[in-house]
């Protein structure tokens, strides 16, 4: 791209802080710098045409983690570290709600289900069991009894007879979310640039040098926000995960209220708009699903369907009205990588999944290491 004077001067000249990124995390990164540093030049990179990623793909669940999550967490990591990972997603939702507030994002505390499927009888008496344990454990930070079990009261069929409730958990409109955080980041001057990839980039004492698929242009320091996308920009331990999501088209009288969970977390769907939104199937082939693409397959989105029509809406006829993929940064580890990779640039990557919920945290941790 062959820049004009004013274009360089006015866009890419005495630039402060870059982020690469512009989904949730690079976002309120953004809002946090230029809370601390009100007169720095803050640009903004996104690769997209609209934020790419997880950002404005996600299913839209403002969530904390299902009783059979949490079990599972527990098993590969300490007490200490679950509760503060489940802290961590309170207060994440928390900063995310009150800095666009419930309305604008169109928070809905409609519950929290999760459903067991009835051949699965272990994992269905593992959470039995396990169900006054997490709740005396989770105590301290609710002050009340988070998981009861209900009957299954929305029809739902080949599933046990009763499912997992949680009270505390809610749902937003992720593109109303993404919309509100775009209009407050430009409305405080922050610029943001699309349609641009950073390539690699090289630093020095005081600054580093971005080489992009249009431009290069220099920036006092730059915070990394790409999650699924950060080993491309050789930041280790991070691997993509693409989600499939389908929606149907709107169903008359749809009864079914709330965020639910199927077969340990890995199926998830909502009531959004009077449709449903079901995704998930990674585990089906986890190998092919740990890419860049944002594509669908066969596989699963079949899967999907047959779910649909075996399990979710048994006796209600549907069409489905769109499908897409989001790509999420995951690990070994839950936790998410917040920190300074050399003198003058820093990331904040691998949310897991768990975008909606810490990724508002995320954005400010990272902007507070600079």
């Amino acid at each position: 791209m062959n820049l004009s004077y004013w274009e360089i001067k006015t866009w890419l000249t005495n630039i402060d802080y870059t982020i690469v990124g512009s989904g949730i995390v690079g976002l309120n990164c953004a809002l946090q710098l230029k809370s601390r540093f009100p007169k720095a030049k803050i640009v903004v990179i996104e690769k997209g045409v609209l934020p790419q990623g997880a950002s404005t793909k996600n299913a839209g669940f403002a969530c904390f983690g299902s009783l059979s999550e949490i079990i599972e967490d527990l098993q590969h990591h300490s007490t200490e570290e679950v509760l503060e990972l489940i802290n961590k997603r309170i207060k994440g939702l928390q900063l995310l709600r009150s800095t666009l507030g419930d309305k604008i994002i169109d928070y809905q505390n409609l519950g929290g289900y999760e459903l067991f499927l009835k051949a699965d009888d272990m994992l269905y008496d593992l959470c039995l069991s396990k169900q006054p344990e997490i709740n005396e454990l989770l105590y301290p930070i609710f002050n009340s009894e988070v998981f009861i079990f209900k009957e299954n009261n929305f029809g739902f069929n080949n599933i046990k007879a009763k499912y997992c409730f949680n009270h505390y958990e809610g749902q937003i409109d992720t593109g109303k979310m993404m919309d509100a955080l775009l209009f407050k980041v430009q409305s405080l001057g922050i610029k943001i640039l699309n349609n641009i990839t950073v390539q690699s980039f090289s630093e020095n004492t005081n600054s580093v040098k971005l080489k992009t698929n249009h431009f290069e242009f220099s920036s006092g320091k730059v915070c990394i926000a790409t999650n699924g996308f950060a080993k491309q920009l050789n930041i280790p331990n991070v691997k993509p995960a693409r989600a499939q999501v389908l929606i149907t088209k709107p169903i008359d009288n749809l009864q079914i209220k709330g965020t639910f969970h199927l077969d340990k977390g890995y199926y998830y769907f909502r009531n959004i708009d009077n449709r449903i939104l079901f995704g998930g199937g990674r585990n089906l082939d986890f190998k092919a699903e740990e890419t860049t693409e944002f594509s669908e397959t066969k596989i699963i989105q079949n899967t999907l369907e047959e779910l649909l029509k075996t399990t979710i809406l048994p006796s209600t006829d549907f069409e489905i009205d769109h499908r897409w993929s989001g790509i999420m940064g995951v690990g070994q580890q839950k936790n998410a990588i917040v920190k300074q990779l050399s003198n003058n640039v820093f990331c904040g990557v691998r949310l897991g999944g768990m975008g909606v919920a810490i990724g508002s945290l995320v954005g400010r941790e990272l902007a507070d290491l600079l």
